[in-house]
């Protein structure tokens, strides 16, 4: 019996991890746009990173790439400093009014692709 107890622990652990994660079918990708403004909040986490850019009179989420992603790409956490300026290139979430997945964003004058 705890063998059977253990190994559906084991198997919903699992799960839990991939339902979180979404798929990018939710967005537009005929709708690219661009969002210039302000960093007020940023994630960096798993499964991906996040900022809320306050940009055109509203706070958008942003999703970004995996933290791995963005380090290996040259994008610490540092430079997601609330504060900072920041311009990112997207597609909008089908649903979701306020929420845009980034293709690249330029921070302090640096372009990092995300995807």
């Amino acid at each position: 019996m705890l063998r059977l107890v253990l190994i559906t622990v084991v198997l919903l652990s699992l799960a839990v991890p991939a339902a979180a994660h979404h798929g990018w079918s939710g967005y537009d990708s005929s709708k690219e746009m661009t969002l210039t403004g302000t960093i007020r909040e940023a994630g960096y986490e798993h499964p991906h990173g996040y900022v809320r850019l306050e940009a055109g009179g509203k706070i958008w989420v942003v999703v970004l790439a995996p933290p791995t992603r963005m380090v290996n790409r040259g994008l610490p956490r540092a430079d997601l400093r609330p504060g900072a300026s920041a311009t990112v290139v997207g597609y909008p979430n089908r649903t979701d009014p306020d929420e845009l997945r980034a293709e690249r964003i330029t921070v302090a004058g640096k372009t990092t692709e995300l995807r």
